[in-house]
C-alpha cells in the first residue's frame, strides 16, 4: 500500500528521486486494474475538490492524494470496477480541468493510506460528494444510455456515405463492433453497435446534428431499441470488426483491398480533398479517399464514369438518368461493346454521386453497372470523322441542374425510389393530366398528391424501375407555355 504522513518520504519530499523513477516507470509500464488512479500533468491551481470530481460520476471516492510540487495526484476509488469503468471513459474522453488535459492511468498501488490527514481528507470527500451535481454530463453518459447500438439517419446525401466512413467518425468516441448499412424511406441509414453503452451515448451527443461535409450529409443519430446486431457477412453493407472471418455473402461485393488500403493509411489523407469540413473533417477525407478507389479499382479524380450491360437498343437515353445526380458534359457509347457507355460530370464528386446512387439499379430490364472510369474526360470525335452519332456534347444542356452555385437542387438529392417530385408545373394541368402523362411511361401510378399551391406534386409509380424509366422520359417535358416539368426522386412516400 502506498503510505503518506507529514513524515513520510512523499509529504516531506525526500527521496524524491526514487519517485521520479517511479513516475517514469508509470508512463512507460501498464500497470494491472486498480482502484488506485495515479493522475498527471494536474494545473498548479487544481484544488482536491476538482480532482475528486473526475472519480464521483463512476463510484465512491475514497481517498486523495495531491503531490502539489509534481503536478500529480492519486485518487481511490471504491472499487476496481468502478476504477475500470473510469479509465475506460477518460481513454476516449479526455478530462479536462480548468480548461488543461490530465492523464489518467492505473497506479501499481493497490491501496491508498493516509495518517494524520484523512480526517480533512474524509471532510473533503464528503463535502465535494455532498455537493456534485447528480445529473452531471459524465453521470448521465454512464446511466442513461439505454443500448450501445445507434440508430443513424444520413440526411441531404449529397456526397456518398460509405460505411467505412462511418467507421472512422464513431470510433473516435468508443470502440465500434459492428456496423449495418441499408435504406428505408428513402434514406441512408445505419445501425452501429459500440461495446459500450457509455460510448454510444457519447457519440450520440457529440455527432448528432452534425454534417460530415459542408451543408450537407447530415448525422440523426437516435438509440435504437436493439442492443446486439446479428452480421452475417462481411462486406461493403455490413460489417462485423470482431468476426474477419465472416464471408462476404452471395453477389455482395467484399471490402475493396484498395479501399482497405486507402482507409489503412494516416493523416496523410486528410485535408486533400476540397469541401473536407469541419467538424469531421478528418471522415470526409478519408469518405472522398475511399470513394475514389471504391468499386472501380481506379485512383484518382476522374469526372467519367463507365456504365455497362446497358439495354443497347436504348442505351443512349438510358445514359440521362446520371444527370440526376449532376450535370452529364458528354457520352459515348462504346464502338464495339454498344451496351457500355463512357458518361463525364462537371467533376469527380457528382461522378461519385452518381455512381453509388445508380450502381445495380434495374433499367429497362437489366441490371446496370456503374464505376469510375480510368479516363479523365471523354473526347469529341476529330473535325470530319464520323463516329455513328456514339458520342454527344451536352455541355450546354438545359437539363443541367447544378448550375447555379448553392442551388436547392444540392439539397435535393436522394436515391432511386418509387415516388418522384415534380415541379415547375403550369396552373392549367390537373391531376387527371399527370396521372395519364405518366401512365404512358410504361409504368402503372400508384398514388398522387398535389402540394398547396399546386406547382409540386408526389407521384407513386408501382416500382423504382417504373420511376426511374418515368424520370428518363419526362423530366424536362415541355408542358406547353414553354414550361418544363422538373422531375427528381423524392425522400417521401404518399
Amino acid at each position: 500500500s502506498l503510505t503518506w504522513g507529514p513524515n513520510s518520504s512523499l509529504a516531506s519530499g525526500r527521496h524524491g528521486t526514487s519517485n521520479g523513477s517511479e513516475s517514469k516507470k508509470l508512463k512507460v509500464e501498464e500497470a494491472p486494474p486498480s482502484r488506485v488512479l495515479h493522475i498527471r500533468k494536474l494545473p498548479i491551481e487544481a484544488s482536491d475538490a476538482e480532482v475528486i470530481a473526475l472519480g464521483l460520476p463512476f463510484g465512491k471516492v475514497t481517498n486523495i492524494l495531491i503531490l502539489k510540487g509534481k503536478n500529480q495526484a492519486f485518487l481511490e476509488m471504491g472499487t476496481e470496477e468502478a476504477a475500470v469503468t473510469m479509465v475506460n471513459y477518460y481513454t476516449t474522453v479526455p478530462p479536462l480541468i480548468r480548461s488543461v488535459p490530465v492523464y489518467i492511468q492505473f497506479s501499481t498501488h493497490k491501496e491508498l493510506k493516509t495518517d494524520a490527514s484523512s480526517q480533512r481528507t474524509q471532510a473533503v470527500l464528503q463535502a465535494v460528494s455532498a455537493v456534485q451535481a447528480p445529473n452531471s454530463d459524465v453521470q448521465e453518459v454512464l446511466n442513461v444510455a439505454p443500448s450501445p447500438v445507434l440508430r443513424i439517419i444520413i440526411d441531404n446525401l449529397f456526397y456518398p456515405v460509405t460505411l467505412d466512413v462511418l467507421q472512422q467518425i464513431f470510433s473516435k468516441f468508443g470502440t465500434v463492433m459492428k456496423i449495418i448499412t441499408f435504406t428505408k424511406n428513402n434514406q441512408f441509414q445505419a445501425l452501429l453497435q459500440y461495446s459500450d453503452p457509455a460510448h454510444a451515448q457519447h457519440a450520440k451527443l457529440a455527432l448528432d446534428g452534425q454534417n460530415i461535409y459542408n451543408s450537407c450529409c447530415t448525422l440523426r443519430i437516435d438509440f435504437s431499441k436493439m442492443v446486439n446486431l446479428n452480421v452475417k457477412y462481411n462486406n461493403d453493407k455490413s460489417r462485423d470488426y470482431t468476426r474477419p472471418e465472416l464471408p462476404a455473402g452471395d453477389g455482395q461485393p467484399s471490402l475493396d483491398p484498395m479501399v482497405a488500403a486507402a482507409l489503412s493509411k494516416d493523416s496523410s489523407l486528410l485535408g486533400k480533398i476540397p469541401g473536407a469540413l469541419n467538424p469531421l473533417s478528418a471522415a470526409a477525407a478519408v469518405a472522398a479517399a475511399a470513394g475514389r478507389v471504391a468499386l472501380s479499382g481506379q485512383t484518382g479524380s476522374s469526372g467519367v464514369l463507365l456504365v455497362s450491360n446497358l439495354n443497347e437498343e436504348v442505351s443512349s437515353t438510358q445514359t440521362h438518368q446520371s444527370g440526376v445526380y449532376g450535370d452529364i458534359q458528354r457520352v459515348k457509347i462504346l464502338y464495339n461493346k454498344k451496351d457500355s457507355a463512357l458518361i463525364q460530370m462537371s467533376d469527380s464528386n457528382q461522378a461519385q454521386l452518381a455512381m453509388s446512387h445508380l450502381n445495380g439499379q434495374k433499367m429497362y430490364g437489366k441490371i446496370i453497372r456503374v464505376t469510375l472510369s480510368k479516363h479523365q474526360t471523354v473526347a469529341l470525335p476529330r473535325d470530319g470523322l464520323d463516329d455513328q452519332g456514339l458520342t454527344k456534347d451536352y455541355a450546354n444542356s438545359p437539363l443541367h441542374r447544378f448550375k447555379k452555385p448553392g442551388s436547392k437542387n444540392f439539397q435535393n438529392i436522394f436515391p432511386p425510389s418509387a415516388t418522384l417530385h415534380l415541379s415547375n408545373i403550369p396552373q392549367t394541368v390537373t391531376e387527371e393530366d399527370l396521372q395519364l402523362l405518366f401512365s404512358n411511361t410504361g409504368g402503372t401510378v400508384k398514388a398522387f398528391k398535389f402540394f398547396q399551391d399546386h406547382k409540386m406534386a408526389l407521384i407513386q409509380m408501382s416500382t423504382v424501375e417504373e420511376a426511374i424509366q418515368a424520370l428518363i422520359d419526362l423530366h424536362n417535358y415541355n408542358m406547353g407555355g414553354n414550361q418544363h416539368l422538373r422531375v427528381s426522386f423524392s425522400k417521401s412516400t404518399i
